[in-house]
Formats: C-alpha cells, structure tokens, sequence
C-alpha cells in the first residue's frame, strides 16, 4: 500500500524539487504537475510529485498521518487529529451520491 506524503517544495532543479516533509527530504520528479514554486505544497508518492495540495489539506493529511503513527503505537487517544470531521454527519463524495 502507498501512502501520499505532503511534501513543501524547497528548491528547483529541473524537472526536480528538492522537498520536505515528515522529518525527511527527497527529491522528487515534478514531470506529473510541471515546475512549481518554492513553499508550494505537493502530495508525494514514492519520489514523484502527484497533487497539488493547499497549506490547509496537507495539514490535514499529516494529521491524519501522525494518528495512524499514533495508532500504531497503541495509542487510541487521537480524536484531536480529526478535528475537521467532530461534530458532523458524514458526506458521501458527490460522484458516489444516489442520482435520481
């Protein structure tokens, strides 16, 4: 199973950025999305650069990281890393929604 990593751009170098994120930095292909600027976030997989991610999705993809870290743990106290999703119903992504 692959897991996207948000990853912020730091430097240019051709069709590769230099990027960090989660405590690490890789270099990754940016051939998928083109050239972006330094402080852009990207969703990374393996070492290539997928989605373009605003601040706000990727704070919320490495929370949703850090509980699945934190869970494997066996830690179970991780409802502060959904805050987005307490005190809500759940909605079903549009393209899954019954037409009528």
């Amino acid at each position: 199973m692959c897991i996207g990593v948000p990853m912020r751009v730091r430097q240019i170098e051709g069709v590769f950025a230099v990027c960090e994120g989660r405590g690490e930095t890789r270099r990754l292909d940016m051939s998928l999305l083109g050239e972006r600027p330094a402080g852009s976030w990207v969703l990374a997989y393996r070492d290539w650069a997928q989605q373009d991610l605003d601040e706000a999705s990727a704070a919320q993809i490495n929370d949703a990281l850090d509980a699945l870290d934190s869970v494997m743990r066996g830690e179970m106290d991780i409802a502060d890393k959904f805050a987005d999703l307490i005190g809500r119903e759940p909605e079903l992504p549009e393209f899954l929604r019954k037409t009528a």
